[in-house]
């Protein structure tokens, strides 16, 4: 029996990460109906700023999937870091949905998006050949004990050095260090699935930074978007 997808954000009054992700599910229905299997059976869902609870989407489109002759409902939270949302939020919305479905149909919940090493390929292709002298991967940040450490490694990994948007060190303090150790061009990779609010205010402020330190080249990637290799890694993610 085929199974169902559920794609989970964290929702957003902006229209933006919307439309990224229904485009994310456009292209998962594509692998799906390559295979042969019902392209219906992906939907989207979001933690917050939705009409309905997270528990009551699932419900509904795990009814919906369960009426197509599937049995399960792989539930993928598109989140790139282990805070709270992931660790517990989700969990107990699916939890919920369970115990309010009973066992006709099985959710499965999936790791989480960022926990995939294919991600680091993603990151390190948006790098590659731009030649900077520094790079700055700047994520949200989450006082959570711990999950940082994902960051850290992630930043390592493509030789980039670790900002927080909302927590220290800032992104503003990074640059500040780069600058004193002789770095005059610095690059910043939001580390974001989708545009929206905060990477609208990540580039204001790094308009303000090219004011504050005129003889430094700062330079603003992209966050990783809807493209068909973000789809290709969910699949991989999902398909094993």
């Amino acid at each position: 029996m085929p199974s169902a997808y559920l794609l989970v954000s964290h929702g957003s009054r902006d229209p933006r990460p919307e439309i990224a992700m229904q485009q994310l599910a456009g292209l998962i229905s594509d692998k799906l109906q390559s295979k042969n299997k019902p392209e219906k059976l992906v939907s989207i869902g979001y933690l917050e700023l939705s009409p309905e609870p997270l528990h009551e989407q699932i419900k509904k489109f795990a009814e919906s999937a369960f009426a197509c002759g599937c049995n399960c409902l792989k539930v993928i939270p598109l989140f790139l870091l282990p805070g709270v949302h992931v660790m517990k939020d989700i969990p107990d919305e699916v939890a919920l949905a369970q115990q309010a479905l009973g066992q006709d149909i099985i959710i499965d919940l999936q790791p989480y998006l960022g926990s995939d090493p294919s991600l680091r390929g993603l990151l390190a292709k948006q790098i590659t050949g731009q030649n900077k002298q520094a790079w700055i991967l700047l994520a949200h940040g989450s006082r959570r004990p711990g999950s940082q450490q994902p960051v850290e490694a992630m930043a390592a990994s493509i030789g980039a050095v670790a900002a927080y948007w909302s927590i220290a060190p800032s992104l503003e303090s990074q640059v500040k260090e780069l600058i004193a150790i002789g770095k005059r061009e610095i690059a910043i990779l939001p580390y974001f699935l989708f545009a929206g609010g905060i990477t609208d205010a990540i580039a204001q402020s790094v308009e303000t930074l090219k004011l504050q330190f005129p003889l430094v080249r700062f330079y603003l990637a992209e966050p990783l978007g809807a493209s068909a290799e973000l789809a290709e890694l969910i699949w991989d993610l999902i398909d094993t």
